[in-house]
Order: C-alpha cells, then sequence, then structure tokens
C-alpha cells in the first residue's frame, strides 16, 4: 500500500452492519480530507446473506479498486468464499477476523495473508448496547490512520434521530475498536486529507443519473423497479416533485416505455431507469419512438446476464442489444458515462441529444457505476438543457415528418391548432400518413438516419488521454481501471494512450480515425464474455496495426494491474 491509497473490506452475513459500517467509513473519511470509491457485493437473494462493502480510500480522486486490499476485516465467514475472487490479498494484507465466528473459508486461507483477531461478539455481547460493526469501523479507522473527530461527528449525524444513548453507545464501540487496534499489525498510515471539503460530493451513479436527467429537463419518470437500477427512481421520486414532475411506478416495463413515449409525445422530455431484462421488453416500443420520431431516454443500469443472471453484479454484456436488438432498420443514440461522476454529465447529455434529435437514447450504466458511492470534486454545471423545436408556422399543411436540411422536422405538441399529426409505427409520409410507397420509406429511412449522422457532437463524443504508439480502447465503467493503468505507464516513462467511447452510436468514424493518428498498437479492454466492444469496433472503425483483447464476463472487475501488465509484457 503506498501512503497514497489504502484499500478495505468488510464482509458479514445480512443484517451485521458491513454496509452500514463501509458507508460511514467513506462518509468519515471524506470529513477528513480524503477521497474515497465504495462498492457493495452480495448475492441474489432478497433479503440476508453474505454481503461485502470494499472501499478505497485515497488522496487524489479514484473510481475503481486496486490491484489487493491492505485489509480484510470479516464480522463473520457466512459465505464470504463466494466473494474470494473478488477480495485479491496478498502477503503484505492483513485479514480481521473473530475467533467466535469459526475459520475463514479455504479460498481466504489460501491468499497467505497475516492474521489477527479481534473479538467483536464478545464485546457487544459484554456491553449490550455495542454492534460488531461499529467496533470494527472503530479498529479499521484507528489502523488507517483516520482521525477519531471525523468517525465520531458522522456518527452523530447518521444516529441523530436515535437520541444520544444511541450515539454514545456507537462512540463508546468505535473507541472499543480503536483501543483494540493498537495490538494489531498496523499498515502504514495514510497522509492527511485536505482540509477544505466544501465542494465535494458523496454520490452514486444511480443518483448522479437521476440528477442529469432533472438537470437536462426531464420531468416525468414512469419505471417498473429492477437490481440494480431502483436507486435512481428512489431518487428521481422526491426530486421530480420538487421540480415540478411526477414520477409514476409502472406494472411492468412495457408499460413503462409506452408512458414516457406517451408523455414525450405530450410535450414532456421522459426517461425511465431499469436493466437488461427489462430492455429487452422495451424493444419494441422503443422502434415506435424511432418511427415517430419521438424522443426519450432509457437508462440501463447493466448487470449480469443472460436472464435473470447475476442481478447484484456488474457486467457490459447489453452492449450488443443496445445498439442492435431493434428490429429494422432503426438509428438512435446509445451513450456510456466512464465514471460515477460522469452519469451526471453523459445522461443529461443524452436528454439534450434526445430532444434535440428527437430520437431514443439509451444510457449504459452498470451494476459496478450505478450502486457504488464515491466521493468526487463537484462537477461543473453543464449547459445541456432539453429543447426541441416546435412548428413555429403550420402553412397550409403540417408536415410533421418533412425532409429538412438537418433531417430534424418540427414536432407539435396536442392541442396547437394546424398541428394534428397521426404519430404511430407505420411507414408515413412527410404528413404522418401512413405509407407503403419506396420512395417514402426510402426518404423518411434517410431523415432518421441523417439527423443522426450529420449532428456535431463535438469532442464529447470518447474522452481521450496521453499519447503514443500504443492505445487502449475502452467503455463505461471499465475506463477507469484503464485510466490508472495508463497513467501508470506515463509515470514510468511509457507514451500510451486512452480512448474511453461515450458516444456508441451513431459511431464516430472521422472522430476514431484522427483520434488513432500515430497508434501501431491497440488493446481493447471490457467486461463481456463474447468480447462485444471489440467486435462494435470491428464493424465501425479501421483498428491500425496489432490489435489485442483483455474481456471478460462479470462479476470480476478489471483492475488497473491487469491492464498495465497486459500493455507491459506486449512483445
Amino acid at each position: 500500500m503506498s501512503a497514497r491509497s489504502v484499500s478495505i473490506t468488510m464482509t458479514g452475513s445480512g443484517g451485521s452492519g458491513v454496509m452500514t459500517a463501509g458507508e460511514m467509513l467513506l462518509g468519515a473519511a471524506a470529513r477528513a480530507g480524503w477521497y474515497g470509491y465504495m462498492t457493495r457485493s452480495s448475492g441474489p437473494q432478497i433479503r440476508g446473506g453474505e454481503a461485502a462493502a470494499m472501499i478505497r480510500l485515497a488522496t487524489e480522486p479514484v473510481g475503481s479498486h486496486h490491484d489487493r486490499y491492505d485489509i480484510l476485516l470479516a464480522i463473520d465467514w457466512q459465505n464470504v468464499g463466494r466473494f474470494a475472487a473478488e477480495m485479491p490479498l496478498d502477503g503484505d494484507s492483513l485479514v480481521i477476523g473473530d475467533p467466535a465466528m469459526g475459520e475463514a473459508p479455504k479460498e481466504i486461507l489460501a491468499m497467505g495473508a497475516r492474521w489477527a483477531e479481534l473479538p467483536m461478539q464478545e464485546m457487544s455481547k459484554e456491553n449490550k448496547a455495542w454492534r460488531p460493526n461499529m467496533i470494527a469501523l472503530g479498529a479499521v479507522a484507528a489502523l488507517i490512520g483516520l482521525p477519531d473527530k471525523h468517525v465520531y461527528g458522522l456518527i452523530e449525524k447518521r444516529l441523530r434521530r436515535k437520541g444520544p444513548e444511541a450515539i454514545d453507545a456507537s462512540v463508546a464501540a468505535v473507541k472499543a475498536g480503536a483501543k483494540c487496534a493498537e495490538a494489531l499489525p498496523a499498515p502504514p498510515k495514510m497522509v492527511p486529507g485536505a482540509e477544505d471539503v466544501s465542494q465535494r460530493w458523496s454520490i452514486t451513479g444511480n443518483e448522479a443519473a437521476g440528477l442529469g436527467a432533472v438537470r437536462g429537463g426531464v420531468r416525468f419518470c414512469a419505471a417498473y423497479p429492477i437490481t440494480p437500477a431502483t436507486e435512481t427512481l428512489e431518487w428521481l421520486a422526491p426530486a421530480l416533485k420538487k421540480a415540478g414532475g411526477v414520477l409514476v411506478q409502472a406494472e411492468d416495463e412495457l408499460a413503462s416505455i409506452t408512458q414516457c413515449i406517451g408523455a414525450s409525445f405530450g410535450g414532456t422530455p421522459s426517461i425511465t431507469a431499469t436493466a437488461g431484462p427489462g430492455l429487452s421488453l422495451m424493444m419494441e416500443s422503443l422502434g415506435l419512438a424511432v418511427a415517430s420520431e419521438t424522443p426519450v431516454v432509457v437508462l440501463d443500469v447493466q448487470r449480469g446476464g443472460p436472464s435473470t443472471g447475476i442481478p447484484t453484479k456488474s457486467e457490459q454484456s447489453d452492449l450488443n442489444i443496445a445498439l442492435y436488438g431493434f428490429h429494422g432498420d432503426a438509428p438512435h443514440l446509445v451513450l456510456a458515462p466512464t465514471s460515477i461522476g460522469d452519469c451526471l454529465f453523459t445522461t443529461q447529455w443524452a436528454v439534450h441529444l434526445a430532444e434535440a434529435l428527437q430520437a431514443p437514447a439509451i444510457v449504459l450504466s452498470d451494476q459496478s457505476m450505478g450502486q457504488s458511492r464515491a466521493i468526487i470534486d463537484a462537477p461543473a454545471d453543464i449547459t445541456f438543457i432539453a429543447k426541441r423545436e416546435v412548428p413555429k408556422d403550420f402553412g397550409e399543411v403540417y408536415k410533421r415528418y418533412a425532409l429538412t436540411a438537418t433531417g430534424v422536422s418540427p414536432m407539435s405538441v396536442p392541442g396547437m391548432a394546424g398541428g394534428q399529426y397521426c404519430a404511430d409505427g407505420l411507414e408515413h409520409s412527410q404528413r404522418g400518413t401512413p405509407s407503403s410507397l419506396a420512395d417514402d420509406h426510402i426518404a423518411q429511412m434517410d431523415k432518421r438516419l441523417q439527423k443522426l449522422t450529420a449532428f456535431n457532437y463535438g469532442d464529447h463524443w470518447a474522452r481521450i488521454e496521453g499519447d503514443g504508439k500504443t492505445a487502449v480502447i475502452t467503455w463505461g465503467s471499465s475506463t477507469n481501471p484503464c485510466r490508472e493503468a495508463t497513467a501508470r505507464l506515463r509515470e514510468a516513462g511509457e507514451d500510451v494512450r486512452l480512448i474511453a467511447i461515450r458516444l456508441l452510436a451513431p459511431a464516430r468514424q472521422e472522430q476514431m480515425q484522427a483520434a488513432l493518428e500515430g497508434v501501431e498498437r491497440v488493446l481493447v479492454v471490457e467486461q463481456t464474455h463474447g468480447g462485444q466492444f471489440f467486435r462494435y469496433l470491428r464493424a465501425h472503425f479501421d483498428l491500425p496495426g496489432e490489435v489485442k483483447t483483455l474481456s471478460r464476463p462479470g462479476p470480476l472487475p478489471m483492475r488497473p494491474r491487469e491492464v498495465q501488465d497486459e500493455l507491459s509484457n506486449w512483445s
């Protein structure tokens, strides 16, 4: 562990409070001026079962986990072995367990870490008001050098409603855990953090996406709860109400997308949030949005598939369906945020694009961004506000689907005199009258494609960092591990560039060609089993020189060392 970063995993069964302890550790670290990143891992059960809070604290912004964990603290060992592959340890790692909770699983024992005992159950039995998770919090905070005042301050804030007795008991348990930590092998302490943290946010990807939607002008959401997207809906419900909008819990995903399309037809920017199974159900209606040129945004927080798959784990395997799942030729927008903070920007941009181009937009987030929490610098305000073109003069006959220079034709709102038109899934003439004529079909197909491909998306289509003859191309949640790996190599004197694509459809061929100028080797990094992103790149772009792939499915995240080694070992 360097002095800049420390990685901790806290594990236990459902109800042991590991997530609460992890969130409090992250919050206290934020008060101390550190940045942080926390993901949660759990099994597919509705309640109970195994759980792990995986935390990285640092003096600089971080958006991915490190190559290994410095501390693993287990409140109990219930099924922790299931997480072993997600929690890499080595001989310098410290594992802390409760002797009353039995022996660690063989998968943990095999990693060769150092061991220490912390009798959390015994301590909590002797002091009935103490909780093992607060004892664990105190021990970890002391081991990494987190100042007491920040831990106590957060406890007071979190438990204020429970009264002074609950606060005093938790503080006492934290102090007891810290006292026990004095006898444990201590890793190097973190360096002090910034003094002024007023401009930092604690936010999840799902919350950031919800905020981006509201800032972009969304005022209606209809959705059906689904892991791991539900927190977006929970955040949006009160936020939309404050903004004068509304959220409706629909009976299923088919109803939610059609309600959103209906609200948008009525002039209200709309969004729904779902996961892979829900996106599958929405495809037919999204085709309607393409044909009728009705803007709508779908936030897909991806999870392991196919079918029910692994709902609580992350994967990037909805790429193919998002790009190619529509029947017929159906041009649409597909975007992907590159970090938790970027979920705000990308979702807001998606709303802007959908409204400006009168097209459906799919935003591909995933569980590792959506349900993870990060301490980040406050994002800069951006000016993307939903604005669709409406008719100023209908003339004698309103041509809703008029063939314009940009491909975008003014869209009336119900109630506008002279603005009536037929909006359905049938092919149509410029007026909207159903038509099976070849000329009408080809003209409207050209129109729907042209407006997306000819639009100026500026530099937002991708994030490009560094230079050199070797390039890493990636997308979504794989971006931050690649960013850290390429940064390490640049610090070591190796020139490597990073290209993280934010706009996946329509593909930006000219911009990618410019971004790859001078590149002789390409490494493609993604979290899928079948190399979906690699095949997307092959289909749309000319990749120069030698091309290698680093691809695997969830639930294992990409780690910086894997990308770094892949690049360093390139012969």
